[in-house]
């Protein structure tokens, strides 16, 4: 789920949780009755855990990782935006196109010199200079754009570090 600025609040999790979600982030589509064992419960309280999860929002989802160059997205940017104004209409306005243009894979408001930052994944450098010039660039408030195209993947985004937590 989007965090929309509200402050979102830590369920608490125990042990067993911190392992079921560990196993679900590297293989989210195994079978109830493996995760059970991976985690040791029986596959009953192992279910109901995992739906608490899913209830409790921990759980955002499920979904398949793509490879973006196997599909004809063989451009990927990050986006840095600067906006003009920044009262209330401007940043929803902003928030509401970026939404429409799926181009735009993620978007996050930042603290510092730039406003917002994009991810982006096109087919190439001329669809990535109409997106820029006929939207992004065109989109009122905008006052500033500075794009960074990626060369290599390093680290692929991945699980998040559960280690530290229970």
């Amino acid at each position: 789920m989007p965090n929309d600025g509200q402050i979102m609040l830590a369920t608490s999790l125990d042990r067993t949780d911190l392992r079921i979600l560990a196993v679900l982030q590297r293989e989210g589509r195994i079978a109830n009755a493996e995760l059970a064992e991976r985690v040791q419960l029986s596959p009953s309280p192992c279910l109901r855990r995992v739906q608490r999860l899913e209830a409790d929002g921990v759980i955002a989802g499920y979904g398949a990782r793509l490879d973006a160059g196997r599909i004809g997205l063989g451009l990927q940017a990050f986006v840095r935006v600067q906006l003009s104004r920044h009262d209330r209409d401007a940043i929803a306005r902003f928030a509401e196109l970026v939404r429409e243009w799926p181009e735009v894979v993620a978007c996050w408001a930042l603290t510092g010199d730039m406003d917002y930052l994009l991810q982006v994944f096109v087919e190439d450098l001329a669809h990535f200079s109409t997106f820029l010039m006929d939207r992004l660039l065109n989109a009122a408030g905008v006052d500033d754009v500075n794009s960074s195209f990626v060369l290599r993947e390093v680290k692929p985004p991945g699980a998040l570090p559960l280690g530290h937590l229970g």
